[in-house]
């Protein structure tokens, strides 16, 4: 029984931490997108005339 326990938990932390690493890859992603996309906007606003 504690062998399964042990085995299960192992498993468990090992999901946990590829779970974070994408995690805080997709944040990283989301992130460079948001500040190109903030870039863009900011460039192009001269051309915009209400």
């Amino acid at each position: 029984m504690e062998e399964r326990t042990y085995t299960l938990l192992g498993r468990t932390g090992a999901a946990n931490v590829v779970l974070g690493i994408i995690t805080i890859i997709a944040g990283i992603a989301v992130g460079v997108i948001t500040i190109v996309n903030g870039a863009k906007l900011m460039k192009g606003k001269k051309y915009i005339s209400f």
